[in-house]
């Protein structure tokens, strides 16, 4: 590091060094889209997740793996409070979205709903027209204006790669269309109202090969926008989409890092083990 001296007299006419200390900024702190702390969770007496920490990074795309009933879908609803709907949960440790405490009394429940959406297993539209299906979100929180609620169907929809398919049968009902297409119908409700995040449990599992595709290819497509966190039984599926991968097992949260190296070179007997299809 250079240091800079400047020359200064002084009254007597001498000559002193007058060094300017560099200035030595701190780094920047790292702000995490979600930073998890030593979560448990319980439905009544039976405890779901043990003691769980994880750092996901922004506009990433991190994939849950893991035998039913490991805990997967039960930490993926953690992260935007459905597990509060169910009798007999409680938890603690800490959740951070973004440095925010999402567990705090304080938190707006739907707030965080609107920052961290979700797709479900199965599509889920509504049985309403497409149109109507993609603004739900957006008239919930007010919007009335149509030119406004046009576009961010046409936005939304063109988002999820499924304008093209629809955009001149926009008042046709939703329940027509073909599975696949109503996954990403559900995606582009999802998104319409601009979340940070999407939650996704198995978005491809009752989906033919042609339509897993798509999906895949559209979360690929998405990353740049938005933080994706997929549940998934396809260990096919886990590596080709995803850069980080979380294997769970009974509860606990086994391995956690690059897809690349979970995949070839787990560090954990049981990682192994799962992965190439000796249990699950």
């Amino acid at each position: 590091m250079e240091l800079v001296a400047e020359r200064e007299k002084v009254a007597e006419g001498e000559t002193v060094m007058k060094i300017k200390k560099p200035v030595i900024k701190p780094k920047p702190q790292v702000v995490y889209e979600f930073d998890i702390s030593n979560i448990n969770v319980f439905y009544g007496e039976a405890q779901i997740l043990k003691d769980i920490n994880m750092k996901i990074e922004p506009r990433s795309i991190t994939a849950l793996i893991g035998p039913s009933g490991c805990g997967k879908s039960t930490f993926l609803r953690m992260l935007n409070r459905m597990n509060d709907t169910i009798d007999g949960f409680s938890f603690n440790g800490t959740v951070l979205h973004k440095g925010s405490n999402i567990y705090d009394k304080k938190t707006q429940v739907e707030d965080l709903r609107k920052k961290v959406g979700m797709v479900f297993q199965k599509p889920n539209p509504f049985p309403k027209s497409i149109y109507e299906n993609v603004i739900y979100g957006l008239r919930l929180n007010g919007v009335r204006n149509k030119s406004v609620l046009d576009e961010a169907v046409e936005k939304a929809l063109k988002q999820a790669a499924l304008w093209n398919e629809v955009k001149d049968d926009l008042k046709k009902s939703a329940l027509a269309l073909s599975g696949g297409q109503q996954q990403r119908l559900c995606i582009a409700r999802t998104i319409a109202v601009e979340p940070e995040v999407i939650l996704m449990d198995e978005p491809a599992s009752a989906l033919d090969p042609i339509s897993t595709a798509k999906i895949e290819e559209l979360v690929f497509d998405l990353q740049q926008k938005y933080t994706f966190i997929v549940v998934t039984h396809n260990m096919h599926q886990a590596s080709r989409i995803s850069q980080k991968t979380a294997f769970f097992h009974m509860g606990d949260l086994i391995e956690y890092g690059d897809t690349e190296t979970i995949f070839t070179k787990p560090s954990q007997k049981l990682t192994e083990n799962y992965i190439t299809g000796r249990f699950g």
